[in-house]
Order: C-alpha cells, then structure tokens, then sequence
C-alpha cells in the first residue's frame, strides 16, 4: 500500500491512527495541533482510495461523534498516536 497523502508541513506534527470503516483498515498519518478534523478525514479516506466527497461520513473521537469537523487536533485533545474511526453518517442496509 503507497503512503497516505500528507497533510500540510507542521514541525509539531504528530502521528495518528484512523480506522476507516468502509473498507475496515487502518491508516497512520501526522497531523499538526492546527490541523483541522475535516483535513485528517479526507487525507484518510483518499489513502484508502474512498472518495471523500462521495458519501457522507462521520468522524468518531473517544466514542463520541465529532460534531464540528472544523474543530483542531488541539481544541479536541488529540494527540501522539490516538484513533479516530471513520464511519459512513448513515447506517448501511444489510445485503
């Protein structure tokens, strides 16, 4: 698998972990403390190959869904190696 794309420069990037459901595999990125939830969203499901502009997704942090997705990796608390799980907004029909 080619590494995911990156998210802009920032020397006090750190490394994240991302569970994206839809194909249910993980990719690790470095995110900075002003990166935004919506800039780690889509440098995830592009990493995977999932258009991010397809389907609605939704981002869960510690449980909890983020609401704002224009909430920093600071402001939510984030930090070195935590997970984030990406998740389709709505639930899927079992086939």
């Amino acid at each position: 698998m080619s590494p995911p794309p990156p998210l802009p420069p920032d020397p006090n990037a750190f490394p994240v972990r991302v569970m994206v459901a839809p194909v249910w595999n993980t990719v690790e990125l470095r995110v900075g403390p002003a990166s935004t939830v919506r800039e780690m969203k889509r440098a995830a499901l592009r990493a995977v190959k999932v258009d991010p502009e397809g389907a609605e997704f939704a981002v869960k942090f510690r449980g909890a869904l983020v609401l704002d997705e224009g909430t920093t990796m600071t402001a939510l608390g984030a930090g070195a190696n935590v997970p984030f799980i990406i998740l389709h907004a709505r639930r899927q029909p079992v086939r």
